[in-house]
């Protein structure tokens, strides 16, 4: 991302309005909460087959062991439900499912039942597809309408789109929905300083009112809510993702090329590979954070 790479002595009037904006008003209110669905992850459903794994993760896989993405992702998903301890015939949400990858992981490596929702018509119509387990259930609708109890919940690679002034009603429709014994996981990219906008081409071109949360953000929201059981970093392996996700891209040139532009191309190379440069660089984090409501009684141990 651009913005993360510029002198801080150094400011413009789109930086300027874009970090005003977003300290005035908020911008991810549930009446907008659809526009991120609409503007990209509806782009287009042939795109994102041909960028991702077979498994449809859009979000930071894990390097560690791994020779390729597929394998890769899964080595993402695995500590993830193992570190939320899931038992067979609980009942689990997914804030965020994209296109059911993961749900579809858990139900069936861990005999889960999982509803995932989404913002995304296109996600959610692909999801119901994708997902063959009859245990899974794909709703489109945005978290904060969620009542339903959950033994566990998730969310992989949507916190960046909740906003700094949702972050506490965000955990706390997680605390509503989630069993008093039950575990939470939230995977985010995360940022080295507070922020309360995003970088302006980003959020014009590609993640409309997306913002990148710091720690003491997300601390500061759950605080009094939930209990933090562990912190997991692994930044460097988005910037191997990324790379692998444009190289995809790359090869697949010509079966796209009927249906997307030469300006389109060139927007997304800049997406994929400046963000795989603010990785490689630490100006972005990612975290994977397990809270509980109560605190686990006795030893823990999350896995890696």
């Amino acid at each position: 991302m651009a913005s993360y790479f510029k002198n801080k002595k150094i400011g413009t009037f789109g930086a300027f309005t874009s970090s005003f904006a977003g300290r005035m008003f908020n911008l991810q209110i549930p009446s907008r909460a659809f526009t991120i669905g609409e503007r990209h992850y509806n782009t287009g459903n042939d795109l994102f087959t041909l960028m991702l794994d077979p498994g449809m993760n859009y979000s930071c896989a894990y390097w560690e062991n791994s020779n390729n993405l597929e394998q890769a992702q899964e080595k993402k998903l695995q500590p993830v439900f193992d570190k939320l301890e899931l038992k067979r015939g609980m009942k689990v949400l997914d804030i965020g499912c994209g296109w059911g990858g993961a749900a579809q992981y858990a139900a069936e490596h861990y005999g889960v039942n999982v509803t995932g929702i989404t913002v995304s018509s296109k996600q959610a119509q692909f999801a119901q597809r994708f997902c063959s387990d009859p245990s899974v259930s794909i709703k489109l609708c945005d978290y904060r309408s969620l009542n339903d109890k959950y033994d566990r919940v998730y969310s992989i690679g949507m916190f960046e789109h909740v906003g700094h002034k949702n972050y506490r009603r965000y955990f706390e429709v997680i605390d509503r929905c989630l069993a008093k014994d039950g575990l939470c996981l939230i995977h985010t990219i995360g940022g080295n300083e507070q922020s309360t906008s995003t970088d302006p081409w980003i959020s014009k071109y590609i993640f409309p009112n997306s913002m990148i949360p710091a720690a003491s953000q997300i601390t500061g929201a759950y605080e009094g809510i939930f209990v933090l059981e562990d912190w997991h970093v692994f930044a460097h392996d988005y910037y191997l993702t990324l790379k692998s996700w444009h190289q995809n891209v790359q090869k697949n040139l010509e079966k796209l090329q009927a249906r997307y532009s030469e300006r389109f191309f060139r927007m997304w190379k800049y997406y994929l590979l400046s963000c795989a440069g603010a990785f490689r660089a630490r100006k972005l984090q990612i975290w994977q954070i397990l809270l509980s409501p109560q605190g686990i009684k006795g030893l823990y141990r999350a896995p890696r």
